[in-house]
């Protein structure tokens, strides 16, 4: 965690993953994925930052997200504590819940953080090796606040910047940002996909 304070950059974002110890799972009910949005909120409330994408799989998850006024290593602490706590009260689980570290990369180019955002929303299908179910209808990520404007969003989530890039580069052929997302391409793009791949 030293690593990502000494290159904390407070106007760039990063993306982290955190997954459990030996990949075993970390998110097993309803709750725990209710309890760790809710701890998303807590967090933002004391460091105020910005997630343009997230996704929670059973057994890791997936940030995109900005600290403008923190080192992002204090934010990710707070979060990573409060639920560790909450799943070892709840299970009576005393080993050690994540990896040694969460996985760090440095999201500076607009373009790659498209790239980075639809692989984080299309998450779920790589894990289940599927793509038959439809992104918006994974309750676990930011997507369905991309696709249902009027569906209440945390005020951590920023829904505007991803949209605003798209038409940045008519060369991906896309009209918006939704589509861009919709546009399944496993195998056309594993080669990037396999540098964060977890599952």
């Amino acid at each position: 965690m030293d690593n990502i304070r000494k290159v904390w950059q407070p106007e760039v974002f990063y993306h982290i993953t955190m997954r459990g110890n030996n990949k075993q799972p970390i998110f097993i009910t309803k709750g725990d994925f209710k309890f760790f949005t809710h701890t998303l909120g807590q967090a933002n409330t004391i460091y105020s930052f910005t997630i343009i994408a997230y996704s929670i799989m059973n057994n890791h998850y997936h940030l995109l997200i900005r600290s403008p006024k923190v080192p992002l290593s204090e934010v990710l602490i707070f979060i990573n504590m409060q639920y560790s706590d909450y799943f070892k009260r709840k299970y009576k689980y005393n080993g050690q819940l994540y990896e040694t570290r969460y996985y760090t990369n440095l999201i500076s180019d607009p373009k790659e953080l498209l790239k980075v955002s639809k692989y984080i929303h299309q998450n779920h299908l790589y894990s289940q090796r599927t793509i038959s179910v439809k992104l918006e209808n994974y309750p676990y990520s930011s997507y369905p606040f991309y696709v249902d404007e009027k569906k209440g969003k945390p005020t951590y989530i920023n829904t505007y910047l991803l949209p605003s890039l798209i038409k940045n580069y008519p060369e991906l052929k896309m009209e918006s940002y939704n589509v861009y997302c919709d546009n399944i391409q496993m195998e056309v793009e594993k080669s990037f996909h396999r540098q964060y791949t977890l599952t």
